[in-house]
């Protein structure tokens, strides 16, 4: 019999400020808890929340994320659900965007860092260094965020060669003035980003499971991929909620990524 893993994707909407940040992932890990889902992935910088640019520039706050961690380490606990969380953190006295990691006992299983950061972040952020894995149960994963999951194969491929059978990839993207407004995953009219996220699985064979913020009219939405590029799940456009779906890891063999070869 093949292993099998629920997961949930928290496609919430983006957060009024960084006490409902909060609020709202303990409110989400609860919920993936209700729903049977072993482990919980929430959007790019959730907590406190993505820092667009020009909107109104909020301080770094050390100490209100150290708080806020422990407030998602105790509902980790208390749901026995691993986590998942965007968030930021300070290095060497410079921010870096970044995902922490909860085992289902609450415990820090450890940060994967955002290595290649978009242009837009370079004002505000450094970049990481390096791809790690983490385990729930039979899953080996890994972790690549937003700009480098969409437009750097490399950094999924690196999760998979380590072992990964799915990579999740915590994302914010959100709806501006005149961008297209999809109603379909993948719609042919839209951008290239959902095409991204098939890709990233077939090319690897592995899962692929990408997150957003639900929001009206938002370019992406939250999504699960197969190993073979086909799509298994999709968040509704703007409805907002935990995208829930069982994974078979037998069909994530990596075999595509352990296969790849540089080329001069």
């Amino acid at each position: 019999m093949s292993a099998a893993i629920r997961i949930a994707l928290a496609n919430l909407r983006h957060p009024e400020d960084p006490g409902a940040s909060v609020a709202l992932a303990e409110r989400a890990i609860a919920d993936a808890a209700d729903a049977e889902a072993r482990i919980v992935c929430f959007p790019e910088c959730y907590v406190p929340g993505y820092r667009w640019p020009g909107d109104p520039p909020r301080p770094f706050d050390a100490d209100f994320l150290e708080r806020a961690w422990s407030r998602i380490s105790a509902a980790a606990a208390r749901a026995r659900v691993a986590v998942v969380l965007g968030t930021e953190r300070v290095v060497d006295g410079a921010i870096r965007l970044t995902a922490l990691v909860f085992d289902p006992d609450g415990k820090v299983a450890g940060f994967q860092d955002k290595v290649q950061l978009d242009p837009s972040e370079d004002a505000l952020y450094v970049p990481g260094s390096g791809r790690r894995l983490f385990t729930v149960g039979e899953l080996k994963y890994g972790v690549v965020i937003c700009h480098e999951g969409f437009r750097y194969p490399e950094t999924t491929r690196a999760c998979v060669r380590q072992g990964a059978q799915l990579v999740f990839h915590p994302h914010y993207d959100r709806a501006e003035p005149g961008r297209y407004a999809p109603k379909t995953f993948a719609d042919p009219a839209n951008s290239f980003h959902e095409k991204a996220i098939l890709c990233r699985a077939a090319e690897n064979t592995c899962y692929f499971a990408s997150v957003n913020c639900a929001g009206a009219g938002s370019p992406t939405t939250s999504a699960i991929a197969r190993p073979d590029g086909t799509l298994l799940a999709y968040q509704p456009y703007g409805e907002e909620g935990l995208l829930v779906a069982d994974i078979d890891l037998a069909p994530a063999t990596g075999l595509l990524a352990r296969r790849y070869r540089e080329r001069g």
